[in-house]
């Protein structure tokens, strides 16, 4: 009897299986279609290969859900001369990423602990914002990017770690360092990722927290960046034509989003340390 309905189990798999195919090329020839209209009519030198790194950069850094700047960054600031320029790109291209990734994470979220952390981001983000705008980055940026690579190559090779006495400050002072890496750099996420490691939740609990982190902290600095007055009188004001590289970056998270759901609690902490060290060099590059 078993092998009688064997045969309607398969008939019944072919209309899912025939559907997904179906999206999947469609979705392909339509980012083909995007990719060729964006290389025609793109507002910017190099446009093709722009995106086609924030793509990358998506596909990579949402599976640890942060690092999207620091992947990003790495290859942007060769393709782009103005660092202003890549940072508001950036900017604009995680916020997109970071949206789609928060709703998925939606109710999962403690608002009471994210409070505390935003709370010290918002000291930081002013100071990372003057850095980046009247510091040459290569200072900052070399110093960020080899303290990542000792700090994760440190990481992947220990044991797991707790820190059992937890205390609000830390998390503020982990938010300050985040406000400040987040406007000198896009990376909001790096300190606050460090830190949510070494208290011993789950993966889903530790993005919960991180993940809105990095999307309101960016989103404060797109407002202090828009402003009038704000920016000095030599830097352009804040331009939205990340928004043409948007599609790439929704395709990009939600093939990092399924590899995601895939790791357990020790694939995601390795997933993180590498990428960690991968932040690192690409800020070093």
């Amino acid at each position: 009897m078993a092998f009688d309905r064997l045969p309607i189990a398969v008939a019944a798999r072919l209309p899912a299986q025939s559907t997904r195919s179906a999206l999947v090329i469609a979705g392909v020839f339509g980012f083909v279609a995007y990719a060729t209209w964006l290389a025609a009519t793109a507002p910017m030198e190099r446009s093709l290969w722009i995106l086609l790194a924030i793509l990358a950069a998506s596909l990579v850094s949402s599976i640890a859900g942060f690092a999207f700047s620091a992947i990003t960054g790495a290859m942007l600031f060769h393709l782009i001369d103005d660092p202003v320029r890549v940072v508001q790109i950036m900017l604009i291209c995680s916020v997109g990423g970071q949206c789609l990734m928060v709703g998925a994470l939606w109710r999962t979220i403690q608002w009471r602990q994210l409070t505390v952390f935003l709370a010290g981001a918002a000291v930081g983000l002013p100071l990372g914002l003057f850095i980046l705008l009247h510091t040459p980055s290569a200072v900052y940026s070399q110093a960020i990017g080899g303290a990542l690579v000792l700090y994760a190559l440190f990481m992947v090779t220990r044991r797991p770690m707790t820190v059992r006495h937890q205390n609000v400050l830390f998390d503020a002072i982990a938010g300050f360092l985040g406000g400040v890496t987040g406007g000198a750099a896009a990376f909001p996420g790096m300190f606050v990722t460090i830190w949510c490691s070494f208290k011993g939740w789950s993966k889903e609990k530790q993005r919960a927290l991180y993940q809105p982190f990095i999307l309101i902290v960016q989103l404060a600095a797109i407002t202090l960046m828009t402003l009038r007055g704000f920016m000095p009188h030599n830097h352009h004001a804040f331009a939205f034509t990340g928004i043409v590289f948007l599609p790439s970056v929704f395709l990009g998270s939600t093939l990092g989003l399924a590899c995601f759901r895939r790791l357990n609690d020790r694939q995601f902490a390795l997933a993180v340390n590498v990428l960690l060290a991968v932040s690192g060099l690409g800020l070093l590059v």
